[in-house]
């Protein structure tokens, strides 16, 4: 009987990538071009805090919105953190990603949070803002038209180790922070993800004092979220091998996790406009088909 059903959601799941590369690849002009990339209909402060020297810094939620979407409705949602090694980058680089999942009816965010060159901040301080920004959109479930048990937490290489972070980590919390919300997400979608920071992996000297409680690998536990990862079999900062491991330890603890693997792919892979967009349309597609086979989107229609 569990091989029957396995193999039904398997066809289920192939039935909707289908349906969903096909929508994929019908993405509006104004997606095609990187310069002219989706733009957020608007941006709200989810978070005051300080940068090292003390500064105000104030973070915001870029978010794209379903058309006709209401206070009222209580849609799934999704908050993206962008890549850059804990110094750098911009919530831009999730725009199209977010805009694709507004059309299917998600409320889609791309989230801002410390990082090294403008902030002068550690990997601590990106976790903390990661955990405060899903505290932020869990709280403000009634206001933002979502279910707050709906919610995925996504992003790519040290945004995808903030999002895993968010589902992992006990630790980095922004001190004074109200913890009674949870800020762990009910499911991940995950982008060539810095999720091991152990000595053989990613980032480990700039965490090694404190690198067993940040490191998500180490961090698993039963009762997990669903999760689905896109890694390259040729990425030299993320192994095949740390993916492979991830995924047997969230099976371990009975938790769903798909490996996506794409053959002579490097870091950064699925981003938009990368290598002629085939590798960001199948990723937006399987990304598709995972929330739909979660029963959070409705089955794409095939043209």
């Amino acid at each position: 009987m569990t091989t029957l059903r396995t193999r039904a959601l398997g066809l289920a799941v192939a039935a909707g990538l289908l349906a969903a590369l096909a929508l994929a690849a019908m993405a509006p002009a104004a997606q095609k071009s990187k310069a002219d990339r989706p733009q957020p209909g608007k941006r709200i402060l989810y978070k005051t805090t300080t940068d090292a020297k003390g500064n105000k810094v104030e973070l915001h939620l870029h978010l794209f919105l379903p058309e006709g979407h209401k206070a009222t409705d209580k849609r799934p949602a999704i908050v993206f953190f962008f890549g850059g090694g804990w110094v750098g980058g911009s919530p831009s680089q999730f725009y199209p990603q977010a805009a694709h999942l507004a059309s299917r009816g998600m409320v889609a965010m791309a989230a801002e949070y410390r990082v090294g060159k403008a902030h002068g901040t550690t990997p601590k301080e990106c976790v903390a803002d990661g955990k405060s920004a899903i505290r932020y959109v869990r709280r403000h479930a009634d206001e933002l038209g979502i279910d707050p048990d709906r919610l995925v937490a996504g992003g790519g290489s040290a945004g995808g180790h903030v999002a895993a972070a968010t589902a992992t980590i006990t630790a980095f919390d922004e001190p004074g922070e109200d913890t009674a919300t949870s800020a762990v997400p009910n499911a991940l979608v995950l982008f060539n993800p810095v999720y091991d920071n152990g000595p053989e992996g990613y980032g480990y000297d700039r965490v090694k004092d404190y690198w067993r409680r940040i490191s998500p690998l180490q961090n698993i536990r039963k009762g997990m979220p669903p999760a689905i990862v896109f890694l390259g079999t040729k990425d030299k900062l993320i192994p095949v091998a740390t993916g492979k491991a991830f995924q047997a330890e969230m099976q371990r603890v009975g938790s769903r996790s798909d490996l996506m693997l794409y053959e002579g792919q490097g870091h950064g892979f699925f981003n938009f406009g990368r290598g002629g967009g085939e590798s960001y349309t199948r990723t937006v597609a399987q990304m598709d088909a995972f929330l739909t086979s979660l029963g959070w989107l409705k089955a794409a229609d095939a043209p």
